[in-house]
């Protein structure tokens, strides 16, 4: 005789559990899963390949000419400018991969600034 309010309970209480385990964000969807992941791999593609960005800088026979332009440049021009020197393209390729530009601009200001 009891069943019925035990299993509305049950199923209340499971609902009202569930409701919080995501709105709180105990449990990952697999969208946020992936997105996350998509992140995690540019960033770690970005910290292997930026090194070698900034080695192709430092083996720049005309590097001190080519600082003292980079530095002329203001903050958003100066990917642009590291892309057409072709410091951030990888060996045997024609193109750069999106944001090592970036962030090897700011590592040669930092590094030589």
């Amino acid at each position: 005789m009891m069943k019925p309010p035990f299993i509305w309970g049950v199923v209340i209480g499971a609902v009202v559990l569930l409701i919080v385990i995501f709105w709180t964000g105990w449990v990952m969807t697999s969208t946020t899963a992936e997105d996350k992941g998509k992140d995690m791999v540019k960033e770690a593609l970005l910290e292997n390949l930026v090194p070698i960005c900034v080695e192709q800088y430092l083996q720049d026979p005309n590097k001190v000419e080519r600082f003292a332009e980079l530095k002329e440049k203001s903050s958003y021009q100066r990917d642009d400018y590291v892309e057409e020197i072709g410091w951030a393209n990888m060996p045997g390729s024609e193109s750069s991969v999106r944001g090592v530009a970036d962030k090897c601009a700011k590592q040669i200001i930092e590094l030589e600034g």
